[in-house]
């Protein structure tokens, strides 16, 4: 029995973990052979070897989201190596400017230096926002997002093949949450950005969709668990009570990549354990 994704290659922007790994890792099981593209060089070079190792077939390529070169030569890598474009996953984003994956140390300092400065101005997270600061979240976000289906948009388009782009929002693009608006924002934009470029492509035969997670078991989600009060929160304004696996997006990423999705276009699907039920 073939795979729903079987002879595809798919790119996977932020691959290196997290939803973008579990991503990687259910295409390739599903057929795809994988191009992972990532900042993170070590951690990418490690989620490649090992779904080879698996069996499956991927590489990796150094990637910084923001830049339109990088965005570019990533699309060329997955061709000189695989061909062709298929399906397109981005998954790269950061929750701040400064945020590094799997630092929880330098995430929670954040997160506590944050609540000091709201304790002494209510209005610091807009007031006082870096503006340098707001630039680098929405760069890698919302522009890194179209800089990546520009790149593997036209590669398709010149190939005249049919294709899928998923991109990664978040609950954050419909509930601002809390804190800075810099991430809601960013990824409020890819919405729509998502949204513009379905009605664009839908002719050419390019499907584009997005996923907007709840809290999911993450390293950026990581630092919440490590205080009460805001893990209490989001088990209490979740109704399944509890945070999703990165497993779980994977496969709502591997629907809107497969030709059971062959009809859906422009949508916004949330896998947030029933965050927007109430």
């Amino acid at each position: 029995m073939t795979g729903r994704l079987q002879d595809k290659v798919a790119i996977i922007t932020g691959g290196s973990n997290g939803i973008g790994r579990a991503c990687a890792e259910r295409f390739s099981a599903e057929g795809a052979k994988i191009l992972i593209a990532d900042l993170l060089t070590e951690p990418g070079e490690a989620a490649a070897a090992a779904i080879n190792d698996a069996g499956g077939t991927a590489s990796f390529i150094e990637l910084e989201a923001a830049s339109p070169e990088a965005n570019h030569a990533m699309a060329a890598a997955a061709v000189e190596s695989y061909g062709q474009i298929d399906v397109v996953v981005t998954a790269a984003g950061v929750s701040s400017a400064e945020y590094t994956s799997g630092d929880i140390e330098g995430n929670l300092k954040r997160m506590a230096q944050a609540a000091e400065a709201s304790a002494v101005n209510p209005a610091a997270s807009i007031t006082e926002l870096d503006i340098d600061h707001w630039r680098r979240v929405l760069d890698v976000n919302l522009t890194g997002t179209l800089l990546a289906i520009q790149a593997t948009a036209a590669v398709m388009v010149d190939q005249k093949r049919p294709g899928s782009i998923v991109t990664i929002a978040s609950i954050a693009a419909r509930d601002p949450l809390w804190g800075a608006p810099s991430y809601p924002v960013s990824k409020a934009g890819v919405w729509m950005l998502t949204k513009n470029a379905s009605q664009t492509l839908a002719p050419l035969g390019i499907r584009v969709n997005s996923i907007g997670p709840g809290f999911i078991e993450t390293n950026m989600t990581a630092a919440f668990s490590e205080v009460d009060e805001f893990h209490n929160m989001i088990i209490a304004k979740t109704p399944m009570g509890r945070k999703g696996e990165p497993s779980e997006i994977a496969s709502v990423a591997l629907f809107l990549a497969s030709e059971d999705a062959s009809y859906v276009t422009g949508e916004l699907i949330h896998p947030d354990g029933g965050w927007f039920t109430g």
